[in-house]
């Protein structure tokens, strides 16, 4: 087999390292400036990461099942996923839903749905992640809105809405609304959580989903933190602090196969962003410039074809994300290339992070992979790379106008491209896919199916849910939020309030449609 000469970021390779290529970077010791080599001086070795396992299917009640026995078997922290009705603002009666309630994730319409999903979790001892982001401050708002009636002060909260809408346009294409009102949306809810919430992160900035759309390493690393430039910007136009909202911005990255250079991407990432932060934002607290983040392994890695080698692929890329300095992860399961995950398969995929965080050794030391010539030259090549390509997203006007433009989007449609003709071509190898294929046809695993019922029960429940509320208070609290979304205060309260009352997530978002329109990209963009 001939040896690659160049890897997927055209970064070249040569075939021995006898010292370290390449302009060199100060990357600064554990725990110091600037957090190359890990933004806490113990790292693993005083507090493993979280071990926080994506999930979310069907009903509230069945997700709740799901979190409950992951906990149970020792998942440190939720991870909710949400169905694309959900997503995209849409109650589970909508027209737009039909075939869709509770397929790729939970289906969320009320403060009734709310409470069941998190029926039994202590919220105040247990983190909560939530993955969604052109609605993210209205599902925000539904779980405030149980605590209130828990009793639950909101200063114990802790956790994470994803809430990272520019990314969306990029990559996913569950927004919304026009960039400038989901960006208010984004800094409603920074500004609520400097104020409300201390221990919970308003937004998590993701790279994940761009490298799902087929970018290199390379561009996830430079659009992300281009993306995160655009918030800071936003925040800073919305007179917001920076320094109380910085030091809760966390990030998101995939974890692919290239097991160093995925190493040296988090390395590279943690250097950029804490002198993105000091030198372009002026912030000197350390605080604001450590890059924290969560980690899912390669989604798009995964194959239909002999689907007990994800394991294989999951472990390494979920150890790779453990030897660049992730402070959460989630790895998927064997069969999400062919359905939802199976509780036996996600409790394998939690089993494998178990398996790396206890028997490996690979905690025992902060940073084990420093030294290696090969890591440390990739962490410089990606560093000087990645300033250029964001040198060149400030040039096009920054994030915002890259997106809009659909600059971004060519970039990384090229990306993909060139990568799947790779494969074709036989150049990059997948095992059971292009190379070593068996002409024997397995049977099929057993996978998770959701039934035709899940949608018909949630709507019914839907409608149970309207005619019992107070339809009066309903009409009062739409009327107060159509006023509040026309003027400039911060909406957080009024959704709280809304859900409260009995209001909606579909009711709130077509308010929402109508005061801020929707948007629609340019023909030929993404």
């Amino acid at each position: 087999m001939a040896a690659r000469e160049t890897n997927a970021s055209e970064i070249p390779l040569e075939p021995v390292y006898e010292g370290i290529e390449g302009p060199e970077h100060e990357l600064g010791a554990p725990g110091e400036f600037p957090f190359a080599r890990g933004i806490y001086p113990t790292m693993y070795r005083g507090r493993l990461w979280t071990m926080r396992q994506y999930a979310g299917f069907a009903s509230a009640a069945e997700s709740n099942a799901r979190y409950r026995y992951l906990l149970e078997h020792g998942q440190t922290g939720i991870s909710i996923a949400f169905d694309l009705p959900t997503q995209v603002g849409y109650d589970s009666d909508a027209p737009q839903a039909r075939g869709e309630v509770g397929k790729v994730g939970v289906a969320i319409d009320t403060i009734a749905d709310m409470e069941t999903l998190l029926d039994g979790i202590p919220l105040e001892q247990v983190t909560i992640s939530m993955t969604i982001n052109a609605p993210a401050a209205i599902l925000l708002a539904l779980l405030l809105a149980v605590a209130r009636r828990r009793g639950i002060p909101y200063a114990k909260l802790g956790g994470t809405i994803q809430n990272d809408v520019l990314k969306e346009y990029v990559a996913r294409g569950t927004y919304i609304y026009p960039p400038e009102p989901s960006l208010r949306l984004v800094t409603d809810a920074m500004a609520y959580c400097a104020r409300e919430l201390p221990r919970w992160n308003p937004i998590s900035i993701s790279g994940y989903h761009i490298r799902e759309a087929g970018s290199t390493a390379l561009e996830e690393i430079a659009f992300t933190l281009s993306n995160g430039k655009a918030y800071l910007q936003a925040a800073r136009r919305a007179g917001i602090d920076l320094l109380e909202i910085a030091p809760r911005i966390s990030f998101f990255w995939n974890a692919h196969n290239d097991f160093f250079e995925e190493i040296a991407k988090f390395r590279a990432a943690r250097y950029l962003w804490a002198h993105i932060t000091r030198d372009e934002f002026g912030l000197t607290d350390p605080a604001a410039q450590r890059l924290r983040f969560h980690t899912q392994t390669g989604g798009s890695t995964l194959t239909a074809q002999e689907p007990d080698n994800n394991v294989v692929r999951v472990a390494l890329q979920a150890l790779a994300a453990v030897l660049g300095g992730t402070q959460s992860l989630h790895t998927n399961a064997k069969d999400e290339a062919l359905a939802l995950p199976t509780q036996e398969s996600a409790k394998l995929a939690l089993r494998t992070q178990q398996i790396i965080a206890y028997e490996t050794g690979v905690a025992d030391v902060v940073d084990p992979i420093a030294g290696s010539y090969y890591v440390e030259s990739l962490t410089n090549a990606l560093i000087e790379r990645a300033k250029a390509l964001i040198a060149e997203v400030d040039v096009q006007g920054g994030a915002v106008a890259a997106i809009e433009s659909g600059w971004m989007q060519r970039r990384i449609a090229d990306s993909a491209y060139a990568a799947q003709q790779a494969v074709e071509r036989g150049d990059t190898k997948i095992v059971g896919v292009n190379v070593f294929v068996e002409n024997e046809t397995a049977p099929p695993p057993r996978l998770q199916r959701i039934d035709e019922r899940v949608e018909r029960d949630q709507v019914e429940r839907l409608r149970a849910f309207r005619s019992s509320r107070d339809g009066a208070a309903v009409e009062a609290r739409l009327a107060e939020l159509r006023r509040a979304a026309g003027g400039r205060g911060n909406l957080i309260p009024e959704f709280i309030d809304a859900v409260d009352a009995g209001v909606t997530l579909g009711e709130i978002c077509n308010v929402l449609r109508d005061v801020f329109g929707t948007y629609h990209a340019k023909e030929g963009v993404a």
